[in-house]
């Protein structure tokens, strides 16, 4: 694996094995082998080439976590994960063992490539096995039981004093855990490309939710409908654009997730890689003119795995292009 600072390059992808074991059995489609689908496809793509690969250098402790979750909800997921019994949400997530170790590991890994951000040794960064954006503060759900994001944004607020930041989300489900915690922020610019609420999961995420009081306006809901594909994603991107370009935010995050691809098991949009790409472009260019070039990217969601490597490859293919 390549150290840090040997190729010169403003892109670091994050490469863990600890982060590879967070998920649900082999059985799940949340599963271990997510990691090193995107892995091999970067290698056999030559992209990786391209980039800085690293370890996480950290993993999370209870206070990082504490920045964004409650203390109760922590508790239990200790509780819950040291028995490996029961859901820690309604239904979609299993409170294995080992599972609140890989958790802190995941936050870790987000926390320590936006501090390569931050330090400047990098612009760039990707994250594949992270973006959990259906964690609230007090409650899992849909496959996320720490959100590593809101970890981000709270820490860069708390630690960085980086208040204006913007989240840009184009998995196929809603982003709620993200969404509904800063509905009253207006310095958290918020955009969410997604499958219609009324057909997927979460069942959130309309058009008229704009943002509560004196964050009205800083948050743009988008719904896709079922085979929805690049031509719509397209048609949709440039008003993205202009609406972040209009807030010039000081720092940029992306959730990349995969299951907006046509072929996803359990979504049903159309996307191909393109549109992966040419969010991760567009964005790029925006971070360089109003963030220092500061932009991370997490990989979310995705069940097929062809998908998962298309997709990913072609946001560090981005990234890797931007000098």
């Amino acid at each position: 694996m390549r150290e840090i600072g040997l190729i010169d390059s403003k892109t670091i992808v994050i490469k863990d094995d600890n982060i590879a074991s967070y998920g649900f059995g082999e059985e799940h489609p949340f599963g271990p082998d997510r990691h090193a689908a995107f892995h091999i496809h970067l290698e056999e793509s030559g992209i990786a080439d391209r980039v800085h690969l690293s370890a996480s250098g950290y993993t999370a402790i209870r206070s990082d976590i504490e920045r964004f979750h409650t203390f109760e909800y922590i508790d239990r997921v200790i509780a819950q994960c040291k028995l490996g019994k029961g859901f820690l949400d309604n239904g979609d997530t299993p409170a294995v063992k080992g599972l609140y170790e890989s958790s802190l590991a995941v936050v870790g890994a987000s926390l320590f490539a936006t501090k390569q951000i931050i330090s400047g040794h990098f612009s760039r960064a990707f994250v594949p096995i992270a973006g959990l954006h259906h964690a609230r503060r007090n409650s899992a759900g849909g496959f996320c039981v720490f959100n590593d994001i809101g970890v981000v944004i709270e820490t860069l607020r708390s630690e960085y004093h980086i208040e204006r930041i913007a989240y840009i989300d184009i998995d196929a489900h809603h982003g709620d855990g993200i969404f509904y915690t800063y509905e009253q922020d207006p310095d958290l610019i918020f955009v969410d490309l997604h499958e219609d609420g009324r057909i997927l999961y979460p069942g959130t995420g309309f058009a008229e939710e704009v943002g509560v009081g004196v964050a009205e306006g800083t948050k743009l809901n988008i719904s896709l409908q079922p085979g929805d594909g690049d031509t719509e994603f397209q048609k949709e991107w440039l008003h993205i654009e202009n609406f972040l370009d209009s807030f010039s935010p000081d720092f940029f995050i992306l959730q990349c997730g995969a299951d907006s691809l046509s072929g996803d098991p359990i979504t049903h949009l159309e996307l191909s890689e393109q549109s992966h790409y040419h969010a991760a472009k567009k964005l790029t260019e925006l971070a360089e003119r109003h963030a220092q070039g500061r932009i991370i990217a997490f990989g979310g969601g995705g069940y097929n795995r062809d998908n998962i490597g298309k997709a990913w490859t072609h946001v560090v293919k981005a990234f890797s292009e931007y000098p």
